[in-house]
């Protein structure tokens, strides 16, 4: 079983995560690359919510087969382009997450290896046994 910790020294987070999250030993550990919002076809979302979405689905289909799913999320790094794009982003964060939230960055970097590119996501999954 999965901890979190959220202490109350600590400001409580500003959305749907928790501070820490810690793993049993023996747990099986996933960690993915970066997946940004692109189709098999090389296609593209104009928008940050359509790029998030692609993000999101391709780290499912890791999951799935690692024989994992959102559930073993312990933490996600997420980087976008545009402050404003906070938002979206979150939004589409918040479907695909599971109780216990995991952890959870986001950060604003100048842009990506193609300028079209809004969102990368990449996480970390632990399936307790």
């Amino acid at each position: 079983m999965k901890s979190v910790f959220n202490p109350p020294s600590v400001r409580k987070p500003f959305g749907h995560y928790n501070h820490g999250v810690m793993v049993p030993a023996g747990a099986s550990l996933l960690v993915t690359s970066g997946q940004l919002g692109i189709r098999p076809d090389d296609s593209i979302p104009a928008d940050v919510s359509g790029q998030a979405e692609l993000c999101f689905e391709a780290i499912k289909a890791i999951l799935e087969e690692a024989g994992m799913s959102f559930a073993d999320v312990i933490r996600i790094s997420a980087f976008v382009t545009k402050r404003e794009d906070f938002g979206p982003y979150m939004a589409v964060r918040d479907r695909y997450t599971m109780d216990p939230k995991p952890v959870s960055t986001l950060i604003v970097v100048g842009g990506f290896t193609r300028p079209e590119f809004l969102v990368e996501v990449e996480v970390t999954a632990a399936k307790v046994f």
